[in-house]
């Protein structure tokens, strides 16, 4: 029985040092398991945050973007309008360009027409001055 007892208690020793051996592991274990968690927890938090910065840069660049379409579109609108503007001054240089021909070629038709007339009056005179020349010896003559 002596003997039972010292083998019983060498064997609760052994089971005690073993528990008391798994409770360190256990506690090392759960030790490196939090560990490993908030490991994990911050990286989960940097990952947040910068998946919560990446949404808002591509939130300020959606809305830059819209911006910028609008910005384009009134640009375009505006390209339009002066394209437009521009047929329309073409077009009445077009027509002016037609006005200002017919215009000279009026004043070259008037500008023959006086010179012809200058030629006529000239050659006129130059009789007229003739005759008086003639006249004025004749009466010259006379007295």
């Amino acid at each position: 029985v002596a003997m039972e007892t010292v083998s019983l208690e060498h064997q609760i020793q052994s089971v005690q040092r073993h528990i008391a051996f798994l409770k360190k592991e256990q506690m090392e274990l759960l030790h490196d398991l939090h560990l490993e968690i908030l490991r994990l927890q911050k990286h989960c938090s940097e990952l947040t945050h910068d998946l919560e910065i990446k949404e808002l840069e591509a939130r300020q660049q959606d809305i830059l973007d819209r911006e910028l379409e609008e910005k384009c579109r009134a640009m375009e609108a505006q390209l339009q309008e002066k394209e437009k503007d521009n047929l329309e001054l073409r077009k009445e240089l077009q027509h002016k360009e037609t006005l200002v021909a017919a215009l000279r070629s009026s004043l070259r038709n008037k500008e023959r027409r006086f010179l012809e007339e200058l030629k006529r009056r000239s050659h006129r005179v130059t009789i007229l001055d003739t005759e008086l020349k003639k006249q004025t010896e004749a009466a010259a003559y006379l007295s």
